[in-house]
């Protein structure tokens, strides 16, 4: 049996090192069991590549993924679960957050049937308020748009067997969404109750942006309910539209003196003008997905492959 470990980094030469020796410490207490860990550098902006690199020359069971371009977690951990050649395959983050050291807490698990295990975060070390709701609404909005099985909790840090994975790669758009491609592969998905460690260095490298770029990946990748939605709105709108319409006559017919309001009409036209403009916007999003999509835009674009001393491969 096989294990392999993929972890996408993002200035992490800090910590990067740390989350290895913890893995190589849990390995060590089965030492029947292979295991490759294969990282994979986001483009980032510190020397990571080249302390991943530096490792990578040094251990036969290490690939070092460097990525031309920064792409986002997502793509990163897809880029990297291309090369695994492992019958499990475990995720972790690059920041020793996610206690990887637990592995074999998620082997016994999905040896119980599960063909994924996430890690169900009991308590989350997110200083930041916002972090904390996007979390919440993140959650809240898989739960509605990917329907996925009730009491089930989605992490980036999960175990999944090889087919799963083989599976998973198989999505080629550009805008990937992890949670959304498991469930699309399998709805028997098991949780291990995990506390989220602080950060060994460093901070967090998804700002506002990014997590916003992030919600709406999931958002639109794997559902068309937004757009039903927008349908419902409108036909709501168009429903108090008439009722308005209605009620206005009626007064006219009864009052027949009676002030037309200038400001309530503008207010009503600026509500509805916005509405509009929101599900144009929410139609637009999607139609620029599918362009891109058509336009074949990459996941990832590989720079250079590091595998262990004097090998090393250029795509």
């Amino acid at each position: 049996m096989k294990i392999s470990f993929v972890i996408p980094c993002y200035n992490s030469s800090k910590n990067i090192s740390k989350v290895i020796q913890e893995i190589d410490d849990a390995m060590k207490q089965r030492q029947e069991i292979e295991y490759e860990i294969i990282l994979v550098n986001d483009c980032s902006k510190d020397n990571t590549a080249e302390v991943i690199k530096s490792i990578a020359q040094k251990r036969s069971n290490l690939i070092a993924i460097d990525l031309a371009k920064n792409v986002g977690q997502p793509n990163a951990l897809l880029a990297g679960l291309n090369y695994v050649s492992g019958d499990y395959i475990m995720t972790s983050d690059d920041d020793g957050q996610t206690p990887v050291g637990r592995v074999f807490d998620f082997l016994d698990e999905i040896k119980k049937g599960y063909d994924v295990v996430c890690a169900r975060y009991i308590e989350r070390n997110q200083p930041s308020a916002f972090r904390r709701l996007g979390s919440v609404l993140n959650r809240k909005m898989s739960d509605w748009l990917i329907e996925k099985p009730k009491g089930t909790y989605m992490a980036a840090f999960f175990m999944a067997r090889r087919y799963i994975v083989d599976e998973m790669v198989k999505y080629r758009q550009p805008y990937p969404y992890i949670s959304g491609i498991i469930l699309r592969t399998t709805q028997n998905v098991g949780n291990i109750d995990i506390e989220q460690r602080v950060r060994a260095s460093g901070h967090s490298g998804y700002n506002i942006k990014k997590l916003l770029k992030l919600w709406l990946n999931g958002f639109t990748a794997f559902s068309i309910k937004p757009l039903r939605v927008a349908v419902g709105v409108g036909f709501g709108f168009a429903g108090v539209g008439v009722l308005t319409a209605i009620i206005t006559i009626i007064r006219k017919l009864v009052v027949a003196n009676i002030q037309v309001g200038w400001s309530s009409l503008m207010a009503v036209n600026l509500l509805i003008g916005g509405v509009i403009l929101i599900f144009m916007g929410l139609i637009g999003e999607y139609i620029g997905r599918i362009y891109m999509c058509i336009n074949e835009t990459p996941q990832y674009v590989i720079k250079d492959i590091v595998k262990s001393e004097d090998k090393k491969e250029r795509p």
